[in-house]
């Protein structure tokens, strides 16, 4: 069961991690009627909002963007940063929602930004404890099972809270690139929502195998630890 979870699920993340690639590479080969760059268009939306105390920075990664919360930087990768394409100012719209979802003390990512330091202890024991199983009598099999279902459960419930929190930024991109006049045809249009909405594959299939990974530690637990099979 556990190599056919495994399996299932690493085959969801790369089929999602293949359709990101895939459809940002198609649509960043067109370029929008406005002339914005993907930093400009963050901008536009950031002043709009009255928000001036964020700084939107270039890096060299590629789809490494993000917003950061603690130090209000929007980073873009450099395609993403001077690109006129849909894709990136589809992206670029995507982080500085996040930064206006910060500005609004927007629930969902004030508790997913209150997970982050006890998910991260979570991916450690997930990553480690099993090393633990390999040495007979290290620890006892209830007590493993245990912290490995406590450990998939904060990380799926991170995951979870996650989710609102993309699909907001997303919705927010694309009404604001649409509504600013910086996204000014329906193709253009179109080729920001299938760009924003490839990219939010990745956090359901992150869901979805945080999910599945908590059940298969869990059910044992309900069941008084007989056969996980």
């Amino acid at each position: 069961m556990f190599w056919l979870i495994f399996l299932v699920t690493l085959v969801l993340s790369l089929w999602a991690t293949a359709r990101v690639k895939a459809t940002y590479h198609r649509y960043s080969r067109m370029l929008v009627s406005s002339g914005l760059t993907g930093a400009e268009a963050a901008a536009a939306i950031l002043r709009r909002a009255g928000i001036t105390d964020v700084e939107i920075v270039a890096h060299n990664g590629f789809l490494g963007d993000h917003y950061d919360p603690i130090h209000k930087r929007l980073v873009l990768c450099e395609e993403n940063f001077y690109g006129q394409s849909p894709a990136a100012l589809g992206v670029a719209a995507h982080e500085a929602g996040h930064a206006l979802q910060h500005a609004q003390a927007y629930k969902p990512l004030q508790l997913r930004m209150a997970a982050v330091g006890i998910t991260t202890y979570a991916s450690q024991v997930v990553t480690f404890l099993p090393l633990l199983f390999m040495f007979g009598g290290v620890i006892e099999p209830m007590v493993g099972l245990m912290l490995m279902a406590l450990a998939w459960g904060v990380i799926m419930a991170f995951n979870l809270i996650t989710l609102p929190v993309e699909f907001d930024a997303s919705r927010r991109a694309r009404a604001l690139l649409t509504t600013s006049g910086m996204i000014r045809t329906e193709e253009e249009a179109e080729a920001v929502r299938r760009v924003l909405n490839a990219a939010a594959w990745t956090y359901v299939a992150a869901f979805v195998t945080s999910l599945l990974y908590f059940l298969y530690y869990v059910l044992p637990l309900l069941t008084g630890g007989r056969s996980r099979d």
